[in-house]
């Protein structure tokens, strides 16, 4: 099995080729829009029947290079399904392919065709960079450009991933807005650091939106990138750290199973700022650095029901009696039927734990009777 990762890295680009970089981006951009216009014209989203509509046009409209044309109707196209609507596309970036783009191992430096020919770039890269492109041949690439003008190519390149064979080791992860995460092995990261981070952007956000003016627009965009690049730093130290580990005991790591989530929770009667906190809260995204990370290192990940997690005492695997009720107050469970006391999320990590091994290896008897009988769609060890 394979994982295809994306690496970027920074471009050294000569002070001469940069107007011939921007022109090249600036060509894909508006060939990009073009097809887009005549797409929303004739209504027509077929890859096949699209490219011999603008194929010609397009390439006599913006001068680029054959493959450079072809890539942006994919472009074009691929947007087209992952986005509801397309307005128009700006010139950031540039895809390339096997024909427009190579690596070279021995220098560090790419080759890629711009619109008058093929350039040299070296790359400024570190070690982790190098190890992952060593003895590589990727075929496909993307160019980018950024606001402080910087140029950054991300090269796809395809891993090996070693098979992950069952494993009696679970580590259990509880997912939450108070700890953004809490392992049951003893790891746990607070959320009041970056509850904050978020509130004060929204403080930000609301003052500034209230002049309606350009440069509040921009500014609006630059805050929406800050707050959005420091929960994607934070997930991957969470998750680099989990999977890490998962790795050194050879365990697999467990997550409930939260899809639609914000859907069920937006339906409660709740006030416009735990909305607001709930609908920022980006566990889909930790998970999914986990799972591609996880198949890297070799370390299964399994998806439990989330129903009585929080509510179950992983000692005795006890629920309280009374429907409605529950041993857990804010932070504290205490098991009435067992006497155990202690963090609610470290508990509710450790239900996910068993839950993950008897998922993982249904052939060893894991769970007892009192949780193997509530239906919450696992398959329960036999009873002893």
């Amino acid at each position: 099995m394979s994982q295809i990762i994306s690496v970027r890295c920074k471009l050294i680009v000569p002070q001469e080729l940069r107007q011939e970089i921007d022109r090249t981006l600036q060509g894909f951009a508006n060939a990009c829009n073009q097809i887009l216009d005549t797409a929303k014209q004739k209504n027509c989203w077929n890859t096949a029947k699209l490219h011999h509509l603008v194929y010609r046009p397009v390439r006599a409209a913006t001068g680029l290079k054959a493959n450079h044309v072809c890539q942006a109707l994919r472009r074009v196209i691929s947007n087209a399904k992952a986005v509801k609507q397309v307005h128009k596309f700006r010139p950031t970036s540039l895809t390339l392919d096997v024909r427009t783009f190579k690596y070279r191992e021995s220098d560090q430096a790419v080759g890629v065709t711009l619109m008058s020919g093929r350039v040299w770039l070296k790359l400024k890269i570190g070690g982790y960079q190098i190890a992952l492109l060593r003895g590589q041949t990727p075929t496909s690439a993307t160019l980018s450009k950024t606001k402080q003008g910087d140029y950054y190519i991300n090269i796809a390149v395809e891993l090996d991933t070693p098979p992950t064979g069952k494993t009696p080791k679970v580590i259990g992860v509880d997912l939450g807005r108070r700890d953004i995460a809490t392992a049951s092995n003893g790891r746990s990261w607070s959320g009041e650091h970056i509850q904050a981070v978020r509130d004060r952007f929204s403080r930000v956000r609301a003052k500034v939106q209230s002049k309606r003016t350009r440069s509040s627009r921009r500014l609006l965009r630059r805050l929406s990138g800050r707050e959005r690049r420091y929960q994607t730093w934070l997930n991957h130290n969470i998750s680099k750290t989990l999977v890490r580990d998962a790795q050194a005991i050879g365990a697999a790591l467990a997550f409930e199973d939260l899809t639609d989530i914000r859907e069920r929770l937006n339906q409660k009667p709740r006030s416009k700022a735990e909305r607001r906190r709930t609908n920022n809260w980006a566990f889909y995204q930790l998970r999914m650095f986990v799972t591609y990370k996880a198949a890297i290192a070799g370390v299964p990940v399994v998806l439990v029901p989330p129903a009585y997690t929080s509510q179950t005492c992983h000692k005795c695997l006890h629920i309280h009696p009374e429907q409605g009720k529950s041993y857990r107050s804010g932070k504290l469970f205490k098991c009435g039927h067992c006497g155990w006391e202690g963090d609610a999320d470290y508990n509710a990590a450790q239900v996910i734990s068993l839950l993950g091994a008897t998922v993982n290896s249904p052939e060893i008897p894991k769970l007892s009777c009192p949780l193997g009988q509530l239906g919450i769609g696992i398959k329960p060890a036999p009873c002893a």
